[in-house]
This record gives C-alpha cells, structure tokens and sequence, in this order.
C-alpha cells in the first residue's frame, strides 16, 4: 500500500499507551515505496542519524521527538530499558524540534556533540530534563553530564550543512508519514504514532521480528 495521510490517521490497529491512542500501520508496501519515493533504507538508515544499542541490531527503532516533548521525556527510561535488556535492538533518535527555539538550540548542541563523541551523555541528558527548557537550563544540563556546550556549539556550526540538512529530512518525512507531533515511532517497518509504553514497545518488537 502507499501511505497517505489518511491511511496513517485512519489507522490498522490501536494501543493505548499513556493516555494516547497509538496508530500502526505498514510503513512500506509491497511495490517498496511510500508516499513521495521514501523508502525503508532513507527512513532506518539515514547516514547521519546518531545510532545507539547495537548498530548491527536485527530490528531498528526509530523515535521522532523533540526535546521539550513530555511524553518523548517519559518513554526514554522505558526505550532505554527495553534496548538494553534485549541488546539486539539499533536505535535510531530523530530530532524533530517543533516546540520552539529552546528545542531547536537543544538538537544542535546534541548534534554537535557527535562530533565529540558525547552524543549519548548530551542526548540522554537532555531528555532528563524537566519542564520547558531555557538556554541557560541546556548549557547546565550539558555540563552536569561532562559535555562542553560551548566545544558542542562550535562542533554544530562547523557541520551546520550535516545537521541541518539531517533535520530538515526528519522533519519531511514526519510530515510524509502525516505525524501530527511526537513522539512518533517506527519499529521494523510500521509507524507507531504516540507514546508507547514499555509493554507496547516489546509488543511491537516481538511484531517486528515476526514480520
């Protein structure tokens, strides 16, 4: 099938995970197209997406989110926990930053750490966050977790074509898939638009080895 908006919002099956109705569907027909040519290789394996678990993982996990998003914040530890428990989990983060400025400066400096080999300290970090986040409250952040905000910023602007070419993919394919905000996942080959919770997260999983 090809994916269209209201497919998406229409939806094939339906978990409830806090509080949210979750929408699944096949992310990929049998042609190996979706909407506008993306195909499974552009969505899962994004040259300049930070990956983490295991790279070499036989299902992937792929979370839109934005940094200020609470639910994003809530599902971490339970996305954490599920990929280290299973360890044959890659999981894929796309910054989406639709909450404003303080989530658009809090995916550079999280990209910008890549480059200096603290991406999973910075991001992780950041997701701890409670509440909106502020300039000030980002450096803070980053420098509790041992990452220099300001070696992170100067790393972002050096490779600002990389990243923000990465985001501006994340953000039309999000707007391909028809997600209205985050999170949003995709587990295998099927988009899981909402919060999920760490029983749903292993039932998606388990769904996307069986495939």
């Amino acid at each position: 099938m090809t994916l269209t908006r209201r497919s998406i919002l229409g939806g094939a099956a339906a978990f409830g995970a806090g509080g949210l109705a979750v929408t699944a569907l096949p992310l990929l027909g049998s042609g190996g197209e979706s909407r506008d040519s993306l195909g499974v290789e552009d969505v899962l394996y994004d040259i300049d997406g930070p990956v983490q678990g295991n790279p070499e993982g036989d299902v992937t996990i792929v979370e839109y989110f934005d940094y200020q998003c609470p639910y994003c914040k809530m599902n971490h530890p339970m996305l954490l926990d599920l990929v280290a428990r299973d360890g044959n989990l890659r999981l894929v983060m796309k910054d989406w930053p639709i909450f404003g400025a303080p989530s658009v400066q809090a995916s550079q400096l999280a990209l910008g750490a890549v480059e200096l080999g603290d991406y999973e300290a910075a991001h992780n970090a950041l997701m701890a966050t409670e509440g909106r986040l502020s300039n000030a409250l980002i450096e803070e952040t980053l420098e509790a977790a041992g990452v220099d905000p300001a070696a992170a910023e100067e790393a972002y602007k050096a490779n600002r074509d990389r990243w923000d070419r990465f985001m501006t993919r994340n953000s039309k394919q999000a707007a391909v898939f028809g997600l209205r905000g985050t999170p949003a996942f995709i587990i295998g080959t099927r988009i899981y638009a909402g919060a999920l919770d760490g029983r749903a997260l292993s039932t998606a999983v388990s769904q996307a080895r069986s495939t």
